[in-house]
């Protein structure tokens, strides 16, 4: 039995299938949201007090990834036909009436891998069915129903897809099971491909993004990819009107990538501060759930260039005068709380796991130094190792590098004490007493050590 052949063909299955999930995992994080509007029937068992009757269903979905997706739903039937029952003594409608179902569904897809346009899913989910008239002898025309079913999609392309689906609705004391049928179109909102090819005088921009093939290489851009560095703003725009450089997704190094700043927080991506508040609009956002275009909610931000002993935590004597005008700050507010974050620089040899977690262990070291000098009760301090994923510069010479080697405590005040005028002088980091942090003779450092 020939073992490579079957193996090869294998391996471009999985290859395909991986392929194939790739590409609809980048359509759903740029489409995530999608309508379908559908002609069906609500279908009744024959002890309910309507007949079955036709019905039109809108749905609203968005999608996590390739199988997960909620979607809300709206089913309306105008006409439901009163039930007659020959026992007279059977609860039963004078008139006809209509019937509305308001929903939401998880919707669990069992797509093909290899071939993305067959889509069948399963769906659960609760929902409530109003009715124009009272729905038994209670006097109640609301009725609560849980919801299990499933359906299938055909996708012709990114946007347009037919689907039939299927629910089952239980309801009522009894457990009615009622169902709900559809038959109709969906569509995927900003799924639409990227614009062809342009060509103006004989210049081509073959991806679209606002930047000739021939201008391209001067940029370093891909021709054939709108965003090449991935920051949800195209090369053009990036090199024509916002300045920003289309090879690095975050250009101001303030931890918000460029399209970001420019479309949800409409903050500047050339200035890491829009606001001037003294912290950078990306920790604002990620960090500290304030608003990047409001100065007066910033945290205080102290900035410590504190050098420690190679692969060592312990802090220096050196800096304790620097942290202690923390402590000042921390103690006329009882209420404030604190971060600590440590950071790194990053050389050619630099490992990020490593860095990781030697900036835990400094940023550690300063939280329990707050506690142990100023009595500061430890459940206000929080720290965190960023190792050199957060750098304020970049990382192309020593200055910057030395820049990026530093420790950032931020402090939200409580709100009940003024905010004190305290500044950390930068300059006592340089202090003489204080030696670079050098290897020492003989002494050999592991690759990817912390300065």
């Amino acid at each position: 039995m020939k073992i490579r052949p079957i193996a090869g063909m294998a391996m471009a299955v999985l290859a395909a299938a991986y392929g194939a999930a790739r590409a609809a995992e980048d359509l759903f994080e740029r489409a995530p949201w999608s309508g379908s509007a559908l002609l069906g029937a609500m279908l009744y068992e024959g002890d309910e007090e309507v007949k079955s009757g036709p019905s039109l269903g809108l749905r609203l979905g968005y999608t996590f990834n390739p199988w997960w997706e909620v979607e809300g739903g709206l089913d309306v039937a105008p006409v439901l036909r009163a039930r007659e029952f020959e026992d007279s003594a059977r609860y039963q409608l004078d008139e006809d009436t209509w019937g509305i179902r308001l929903g939401i569904d998880a919707l669990f897809h069992l797509r093909n891998q290899a071939d993305q346009r067959i889509d069948p899913y399963l769906s659960f989910g609760a929902a409530v069915m109003i009715y124009g008239a009272d729905m038994g002898e209670e006097d109640d025309n609301i009725d609560p129903v849980l919801m299990v079913g499933g359906g299938l999609q055909y996708h012709f392309n990114d946007e347009w897809a037919v689907r039939a689906d299927a629910k089952v609705a239980l309801a009522g004391e009894d457990t009615e099971f009622n169902w709900i049928l559809g038959l109709g179109v969906n569509y995927r909102f900003g799924a639409a491909l990227p614009p062809a090819p342009v060509l103006s005088g004989g210049d081509i921009d073959s991806d679209g993004d606002g930047l000739l093939d021939r201008e391209e290489p001067t940029y370093g851009t891909d021709p054939y990819d709108p965003d090449t560095d991935k920051d949800g703003l195209t090369d053009g725009q990036e090199v024509r009107e916002f300045r920003t450089n289309p090879l690095d997704p975050d250009s101001d190094l303030d931890g918000l990538k460029d399209g970001a700043e420019v479309l949800t927080y409409k903050t500047n991506p050339l200035d890491p501060d829009t606001d001037k508040g003294g912290v950078a609009d990306g920790h604002e956002v990620i960090e500290d759930n304030t608003n990047p275009l409001d100065p007066a909610d910033d945290l205080m931000l102290f900035r410590l260039n504190i050098e420690f002993d190679y692969d060592k935590a312990d802090l220096r004597p050196v800096y304790f005068e620097q942290l202690d005008k923390v402590v000042k700050v921390l103690q006329r507010d009882p209420g404030a709380t604190a971060r600590i974050e440590g950071h790194a620089d990053r050389r050619k040899t630099s490992q990020r796991e490593y860095n990781l977690r030697l900036s835990e262990r400094r940023a550690k070291a300063v939280s329990d130094y707050l506690v142990r000098a100023g009595g500061i009760d430890p459940s206000r301090l929080t720290h965190k190792g960023y190792g050199f994923d957060r750098p304020i510069a970049p990382n192309d010479t020593e200055e910057n590098m030395q820049k990026n080697r530093r420790t950032d405590i931020y402090i939200r005040p409580s709100g009940n004490v003024s905010r004190p005028a305290v500044e950390v002088d930068p300059s006592r980091a340089a202090s003489p007493d204080v030696k670079p942090d050098l290897p020492r003779p003989g002494e050999k450092r592991p690759a990817g050590a912390e300065r």
